[in-house]
């Protein structure tokens, strides 16, 4: 597969919500079976790794029981347990792997590295980089799961907002403007960032609160998709940003 992890089509997210989708992973018959898969183990895979990875094992054992857990997870079609009033599918997934880890240790460290017939490609050195930036010792795997899982959503709505602003015809702009939403830019004034665009100050004022107030909105799409009500988003998003801390807009 060569999609990158956090990545979402042109045009729109996955046309379902969070759990059809999840039904959809656990039933091979269904036509939309592989594309299920590999969406739910895009968004889900990274904070998978940081788990194991928070709970002792080195790069190469997180690696492997990761690639393992999967594999196990789709061949023996645990996703047909998964049920929207059991909770949270992230919730379920942190259950399995839980388990997975006390009672495969040793059946996964007999396998064969890279055997695995995983239906998806997982970039670990990028995951691992991002892991080894966590606080060495203020993060429960439990926290370390939850931070990567809100990290790995968060890229994915910016790699969206981004593939929209390209397609407006304007990479160089998108790629100037983005940053804004993510990082300190307090010292770098709009003038000058205006200056290197061909853009006066206010033009610049309004297409950062233009990207913020979309940002806003595919947030609050994807939010939705995870929750059973509307009146549900609201209180996942002050979750998912307490989550993070102070470290996001």
């Amino acid at each position: 597969m060569s999609e990158k992890p956090g990545h979402l089509r042109p045009g729109g997210r996955f046309a379902t919500t969070r759990w059809s989708l999840v039904l959809a992973a656990g039933d091979s018959k269904s036509p939309r079976w592989r594309e299920a898969l590999e969406t739910l183990c895009q968004a889900y895979w990274p904070a998978v790794y940081a788990y194991v990875r928070r709970r002792g094992h080195d790069a190469v054992e997180a690696q492997d029981l990761t690639q393992g857990f999967f594999t196990q997870l789709l061949e023996k079609h645990y996703l047909k347990d998964a049920r929207r009033e059991r909770g949270k599918f992230r919730s379920f997934l942190l259950t399995a792997v839980k388990n997975y880890l006390t009672n495969e240790w040793d059946r996964a460290r007999a396998q064969k590295r890279g055997g695995e017939n995983v239906p998806l490609s997982l970039d670990f050195d990028i995951v691992e980089n991002q892991y080894n930036l966590e606080p060495a010792d203020q993060e429960t795997p439990d926290k370390i799961f939850e931070k990567r899982w809100a990290l790995t959503l968060l890229e994915r709505i910016m790699n969206r907002l981004r593939e929209e602003l390209q397609a407006s015809g304007n990479r160089e702009r998108a790629e100037r403007l983005l940053p804004f939403l993510t990082e300190d830019k307090a010292d770098l004034p709009y003038k000058q960032v205006g200056q290197e665009l061909g853009m006066s100050e206010s033009a610049v004022k309004v297409a950062i609160h233009r990207m913020r107030k979309r940002y806003g909105a595919l947030l609050r799409a994807e939010i939705g998709d995870l929750v059973d009500r509307p009146d549900e988003v609201d209180q996942e998003i002050r979750y998912l940003f307490a989550v993070l801390g102070p470290r996001v807009p």
